[in-house]
């Protein structure tokens, strides 16, 4: 099954700057072959529904690693069987009639 979800990972205990924490996410995130489009307050990503959440456990993972010892996320995530759409597609779908 095919999912695209909305994914926010704050580590907690690390400081008030996160940029260091979500490059790493993004990289992990870049090194698969799954849809994904960084935004002001998370990232989307769209893919197998395994792949999807497999990533978001390597994110978790390596934030741990370079001592977050605490994370919280926040996902929202959606599933559709009518047909493919890609996050650009929803994007496109609402600017059009805007």
């Amino acid at each position: 099954m095919r999912v695209m979800i909305d994914l926010c990972i704050v580590p907690i205990g690390v400081g008030t700057s996160l940029s260091k924490y979500i490059i790493v996410c993004e990289k992990i995130l870049q090194e698969t072959d799954l849809e994904i489009q960084l935004h002001a307050y998370g990232t989307n990503i769209a893919g197998p529904w395994d792949d999807v959440f497999a990533a978001v456990k390597r994110c978790h993972e390596a934030l741990h690693e370079l001592g977050a010892p605490r994370i919280t996320t926040t996902i929202k995530c959606g599933t559709r069987t009518d047909k493919t759409q890609t996050i650009q597609q929803k994007i496109d779908s609402v600017a059009d009639h805007l």
